[in-house]
C-alpha cells in the first residue's frame, strides 16, 4: 500500500507542535525539511534560530557552533515527548552560523561530532559543520517554463541530455560562485549544442570529491563547492530562461561512514541497517539505508522533494536502483538475509521506491523520475498502479554495453556479433528508455569513448561519428557524457576539465561576466572554418544531430511505440549494414549505417514512399572530418520492389558512416 505523505504548512517555524511529532513519529510529514534542521525564526520577540533533530536513543543532545564555543555545556536540547526529537530554540544566532550537534549515546558514551541530516547548507568541505541556510524563498522567473514542462519531458517529446560533473567541465579560477562563472558558460555552450536538457552528477553535499558526489551526506544541501543553494536556484532559474531542464542524479542507495554523517547517528544503527549482511554495502565500502524504518523513508523522500520543489529541479535520474532492490547484490551465498518470502527481492526498497514516485507525481507535476537500474526487473517504467516501480525512464544499460563492445572489434569481426547492435530493439519498448553514454564509461581505465574505438586516428573518428549517427536514430531518449561531444582521447579526470584546446584554437577571450579567460572558439561556439580538427568534426556532428533530433517528430514522438520502428535491413551481417524506418504521421525517416571502411556502391534499400530522400546527416562528410562520400544531396526513389516496398533508393554508403534521409513531400 502506498504510503500517506501529509502536509503542514507553517508561514514561519514555530516549535514544534503535536501533530508534527505525530506525523514524524509515522514518517508522514511532507514538510519535515522545514520542521526539522536549523532554522531563523522569532520566539518571545527575540530572532534566533530553532534547532531540531531526530535522536530517539541518544542521552541527552546539544548544539555547538562558533556562536557558542563549540561548548556541549551551553545550549542542550529538549526531548519532545516520546518522538525521539530534540529541539531548542537559540537566541541571536542567524544564516551563516556554523553548527554540529553533540550526542551522548544511549550508554552515555560522548558521539563525535555530528552534522545535521537534515541541513540546507554546508561548510565547504575539507569541513564538515552544518550552515544556518538563509530562509528565503527564491524570486523565481520560470513560470512559463515549469507550466509547459510536463509536455516538455513527456515519452513523445525529445530529450536530448548533456551530462556534466560540475566540477570538472571547465576549471574554476578566479572569484565568483561556480554556479554563475561556468554555469553561464555552460548554459550557452548546451543551447548552443542543441541539448534539451543538462544532467548533474550529485551535487548533494559529499566529503570525498573524487565520489564525484555519488557518497553523499548532505541530502538537503547544494555542495559548497560549487556555490551557495540561492546561487544554485539563479543557475536553474537561468537554465529554464534559455529552455534548458536541469535533471541531478541523487543517491538514496546508500551513504558514506564518514563519523560526522549519519552512521550510527545517536550511538545506535538509525539510519542504516544494523546487521552487514543488509547495511553493509560491499562494492563501495558505504552504508545502506534502512528503508523499513518509517523516518528514514520519510528523510529520503523529503530529500527528493527538495530539489523538485524548492530548487524547481525538473527530473531526478535516481542512482544505483540495482543494488537498491536485489537483497543478494554483490552478495555470495550466506552474506544476504532472504525477504519473508525467501526471495532475493528487497521488498521495501520496492515499496519504497513506488512510495517515492507516486509521491513526485502528485507534489511535482512535470517532473520525471529516472532509474539506473542494470537488470531485467520488470516493469521499472510501469506505472504504480498496474503493479510497477512508476519511472518515467529507465537507463538502458543493455544497449550501451552491447553496442560499446560491437564497435571496439575490428570491422573484419564485427560480422559475427551483428547481434550486438540489433537486439536492443527485441526489448526496446518492454520499458521507456534513456540511451546512456554515461560517466561509468570512460573512468576507472575504461578510456575516453572515442578510444574505445578501434583502427587508427581517422578511422576511430569514423567510427564514432557512426555510432553516434546510429544512437541517435534509434529509439529512446539520449545521454553523451562531457567530452564524448568533441571525442576527447583522455579519460575523464575530476580534477581536470574537459580538453578544450584539442578544438584547435589558442585564441581566448574574457567572459562578458568578468569571469576567467576561455577558447574564444572553444565550449561557446563552434571553431571558424581554419580551425577544422577532427575533434571539431564531431563536435559538429553531435550539433547538427540535436537540430535534426528535436525537430523531427519520428526521431522522438514514437520511442514508447513499437510501430514508430521497422528495419528495413538488419540481417546483412556480411556487410554490417543496419536500415531502420523511424516513422511519425509527420515524417518518414531513413537510418543506414555501414560499420565497415569498405564503401558500398547501389546498395539498394526498400522505402515506403515514392519521390525523393533528401539526406540531411552523413557522419563521412568533410565537415565533420569525413572523406566527403554520400549521396549527393538526396535520391530519388525508383520503381523497383525491395525489402517488401514498391519503391526503393539505390544508395552509395560511405565507410563507417551513418546517413539519415528523409522523405520530401
Amino acid at each position: 500500500m502506498t504510503r500517506t505523505i501529509h502536509r503542514v504548512v507553517n508561514s514561519a517555524s514555530p516549535p514544534l507542535g503535536e501533530l508534527d511529532l505525530h506525523l514524524i513519529g509515522e514518517g508522514r510529514h511532507l514538510q519535515i525539511a522545514d520542521r526539522l534542521g536549523a532554522h531563523p525564526t522569532m520566539l518571545n520577540a527575540k530572532a534566533g534560530v530553532r534547532f531540531a533533530v531526530w535522536a530517539p536513543n541518544a542521552r541527552s543532545v546539544s548544539v555547538v557552533g562558533d556562536f557558542n564555543d563549540w561548548d556541549g555545556m551551553r545550549d542542550p536540547m529538549k526531548p519532545q515527548g516520546s518522538s525521539g526529537v530534540w529541539e531548542v530554540f537559540i537566541a541571536d544566532v542567524g544564516p551563516g552560523a556554523l553548527y554540529k550537534y553533540l550526542l551522548h549515546g544511549p550508554d552515555g558514551q560522548v558521539l563525535p561530532l555530528k552534522a545535521d541530516p537534515y541541513a540546507r547548507q554546508a561548510e565547504l568541505p575539507p569541513a564538515t559543520a552544518s550552515v544556518v541556510a538563509n530562509p528565503a524563498v527564491f524570486d523565481w522567473t520560470d513560470e512559463s517554463w515549469m507550466a509547459a514542462r510536463a509536455a516538455n519531458q513527456a515519452s513523445d517529446a525529445p530529450l536530448a541530455i548533456y551530462e556534466v560533473h560540475m566540477g570538472s567541465w571547465m576549471r574554476h579560477q578566479g572569484e565568483g560562485s561556480v554556479w554563475k562563472t561556468i554555469g553561464d558558460q555552460l548554459i550557452r555552450y548546451a543551447v548552443d549544442m542543441g541539448f534539451t536538457h543538462i544532467e548533474l552528477l550529485p551535487i548533494t553535499e559529499h566529503p570525498f570529491t573524487g565520489s564525484w558526489g555519488y557518497q553523499p551526506l548532505g541530502m538537503f544541501a547544494p555542495s559548497a563547492r560549487y556555490g551557495t543553494p540561492e546561487q544554485f536556484a539563479a543557475f536553474v532559474d537561468r537554465c529554464h530562461g534559455a529552455g534548458l531542464g536541469v535533471i541531478l542524479d541523487w543517491v538514496p542507495a546508500h551513504f558514506p561512514s564518514d563519523a560526522h554523517g549519519l552512521a550510527c547517528f545517536d550511538g545506535t544503527a538509525l539510519y542504516e541497517h544494523a546487521d552487514p549482511r543488509q547495511g553493509f554495502h560491499p562494492d563501495w565500502n558505504t552504508l545502506i539505508y534502512n528503508l523499513g524504518r518509517n523516518e528514514v523513508c520519510n528523510f529520503l523522500m523529503a530529500s527528493a522533494l527538495e530539489w523538485l520543489s524548492r530548487y524547481h529541479v525538473d527530473g531526478l535520474r535516481v542512482d544505483a536502483v540495482a543494488s537498491m532492490l536485489y537483497l543478494d547484490y554483490s552478495r555470495e551465498a550466506g552474506e544476504w538475509i532472504p525477504n519473508r518470502y525467501g526471495g532475493r527481492e528487497n521488498l521495501e526498497a520496492v515499496q519504497f521506491l513506488r512510495d517515492l514516485n507516486s509521491l513526485v507525481k502528485q507534489e511535482c507535476p512535470g517532473a520525471i523520475m529516472i532509474a539506473e537500474e542494470s537488470t531485467a526487473w520488470p516493469g521499472v517504467t510501469t506505472a504504480v498502479q498496474d503493479g510497477g516501480l512508476g519511472f518515467d525512464y529507465k537507463w538502458n544499460m543493455g544497449w550501451m554495453h552491447d553496442t560499446l563492445h560491437y564497435m571496439q572489434r575490428d570491422p573484419v569481426h564485427r560480422r559475427h556479433h551483428h547481434n550486438d547492435m540489433t537486439f536492443g530493439l527485441v526489448y526496446a519498448y518492454s520499458e521507456r528508455f534513456v540511451l546512456p553514454l554515461s560517466h561509468d564509461e570512460v573512468v576507472h581505465g575504461k578510456g575516453s569513448l572515442i578510444e574505445k574505438m578501434t583502427g587508427d586516428s581517422w578511422q576511430r573518428f569514423a567510427n564514432l561519428r557512426a555510432y553516434l549517427g546510429f544512437m541517435w536514430g534509434h529509439p529512446g531518449k539520449k545521454l553523451l557524457f562531457m567530452g564524448d561531444e568533441i571525442g576527447q582521447w583522455r579519460e575523464w579526470d575530476h580534477d581536470g576539465e574537459i580538453d578544450w584546446a584539442c578544438l584547435g584554437s589558442d585564441i581566448v577571450e574574457k567572459d562578458t561576466d568578468g569571469g576567467q579567460a576561455v577558447p574564444a572558439c572553444g565550449p561557446i561556439l563552434q571553431c571558424p572554418g581554419e580551425h577544422n580538427s577532427p575533434h571539431t568534426g564531431v563536435q559538429r556532428l553531435v550539433r547538427d544531430l540535436n537540430a535534426l533530433y528535436v525537430t523531427t517528430p519520428a526521431l522522438y514522438g514514437t520511442d514508447a511505440v513499437p510501430e514508430g520502428f521497422s528495419w528495413v535491413v538488419g540481417d546483412d551481417s556480411g556487410n554490417s549494414v543496419f536500415a531502420f524506418l523511424r516513422v511519425s504521421r509527420e515524417d518518414h525517416v531513413l537510418i543506414v549505417s555501414n560499420m565497415t571502411p569498405v564503401p558500398r556502391k547501389a546498395y539498394r534499400i526498400g522505402v515506403p514512399r515514392a519521390g525523393r530522400w533528401r539526406e540531411v546527416i552523413n557522419t563521412d562528410a568533410d565537415h565533420y572530418g569525413g572523406s566527403n562520400l554520400g549521396n549527393q544531396g538526396g535520391v530519388q526513389a525508383e520503381e523497383i520492389a525491395s525489402h517488401g516496398y514498391a519503391q526503393s533508393l539505390s544508395l552509395l554508403l560511405p565507410p563507417l558512416a551513418t546517413v539519415v534521409f528523409t522523405a520530401e513531400g
